[in-house]
């Protein structure tokens, strides 16, 4: 089965970084795109930044173009998530996410289309 184990959270003033990562087994992944998403109560879940293992193709949300930036280490079978100049905004519990099948070249934002999930990791950002 896959397996998506997530670290780096934490607790990061206004401007600060964090790096969150996601380890992934059970599965080769060279041709999964994975998406990074957050969720705060009462908002619907956000995709903020996804990468294509088979390329490194990168999408962001502009909510966080510029800030965040992610990749993967295909021989650690693991993506990250490099979140630069934190804003209070970016607070939540941030899940890494796992689509399958996806329809390349296009990333979906919708959560529903990926088909496995980290446990989440929270990130406060204080002001």
């Amino acid at each position: 089965q896959v397996q998506l184990v997530e670290t780096g959270g934490g607790l990061v003033q206004a401007g600060g970084s964090l790096r969150l990562s996601c380890v992934a087994s059970g599965r080769t992944f060279s041709t999964y795109h994975s998406g990074w998403f957050r969720q705060t109560p009462g908002k619907e879940r956000e995709l903020v930044a996804a990468i294509a293992w088979s390329n490194g193709v990168t999408y962001y949300a502009d909510s966080v173009k510029g800030r965040f930036t992610t990749s993967r280490d295909s021989a650690k079978n693991t993506v990250y998530l490099q979140m630069n100049r934190l804003i209070p905004e970016d607070t939540a519990v941030y899940y890494c996410a796992f689509r399958e099948r996806p329809l390349a070249p296009f990333f979906s934002v919708r959560s529903i289309d990926y088909d496995y999930w980290g446990q989440g990791t929270q990130v406060t950002v204080s002001s």
